[in-house]
Parts: C-alpha cells; sequence; structure tokens
C-alpha cells in the first residue's frame, strides 16, 4: 500500500480489527521508509447485479420487485408461499450465474412464466398478460386458446371412482 506521507509502496501492519458490523477491516499501518502510521479500510467492493430492460436501460436486480410481480400474478389463488419463494430463488441464482453480472429481463420474464406455467395456469395467464404487454383482447384470447390446446393435447390423469 502506498503511504500518504511519502509515497513508499512497502509498510507492516501493525494492528488489524474487524468492525463492529463485520462489513470490514480496519488495519494499522506503518511505513518502512519514514515510519508514519497510516490506516486503511478494507471493504468487500460489491457490485450489484444489473438487469437490462427492454428499452436498454440497466438497472440493479430487486428480488423484491420479482416477488411483488409474482404474488400479485399469484394472488388469491391457491399457491403455497414455499412455490413463490422457489421461483424467486430460481430468478435470482440466474442473475447471479451471469458472467457478465447481468441478465436481460426478458429472459427472466420467461423464466417466470415457465414456472408459474407448471405450477398454476392462472397465476400464469395474468402475470403474461402483464408481461407481454397484450394489446387488446384477441391477443390475450390467442394465449388463453393455446394455453388450452396444450392442457388437451396432455395426457389426463385417472379419476378414482
Amino acid at each position: 500500500m502506498k503511504c500518504p506521507f511519502c509515497g513508499h509502496l512497502e509498510d507492516r501492519v501493525v494492528d488489524s480489527r474487524e468492525s463492529r458490523e463485520g462489513d470490514s477491516i480496519r488495519r494499522r499501518r506503518e511505513c518502512l521508509k519514514c515510519g508514519r502510521r497510516f490506516t486503511s479500510y478494507e471493504r468487500i467492493d460489491e457490485i450489484p447485479y444489473m438487469v437490462i430492460k427492454k428499452d436498454g436501460r440497466r438497472e440493479p436486480f430487486d428480488r423484491q420487485k420479482v416477488l411483488a410481480g409474482i404474488l400479485k400474478a399469484c394472488e388469491k389463488r391457491p399457491i403455497p408461499m414455499a412455490k413463490i419463494e422457489a421461483i424467486v430463488d430460481a430468478v435470482e441464482s440466474y442473475v447471479r450465474t451471469s458472467p457478465d453480472r447481468e441478465r436481460p429481463t426478458q429472459k427472466i420474464g420467461e423464466l417466470i412464466m415457465r414456472r408459474l406455467k407448471e405450477l398454476d395456469k392462472v397465476a400464469y395467464v395474468r402475470f403474461a398478460s402483464v408481461y407481454l404487454e397484450f394489446q387488446d383482447v384477441s391477443e390475450f384470447m390467442a394465449e388463453l386458446k393455446r394455453l388450452v390446446r396444450r392442457k388437451a393435447k396432455s395426457p389426463r390423469k385417472a379419476t378414482r371412482s
């Protein structure tokens, strides 16, 4: 570390203490050239994870915003909070595993829609109606028809009498 008094690059650490919060370390140093003492602090450099909006803007990833959107879509639906948390955790994990520390909101929205479609069709349609920005009822109905067609094609479970 460069001495603030003489500019020499070599020093020795005389004392180290962790802050009360545990988020930094205070180090007392002594310059090996001029002998003067100075203090340095070490902190984790937190670079935020970012999302890239549809219009190209970037903003920090906000777990609470994702949770709020999913909760709104799942309102009055029989979906356990643990399942909702699992979706939010999956989204957060997806964002955090990005090598560039950023992900497009389009991919995040698609991930949420896939998970909601498996979990609850009504919640899926609610989320999709906001996320896909349907312009009119015909677009909304077209998505509903696709959903119904997929359901009709999937094998039905046998019911007990």
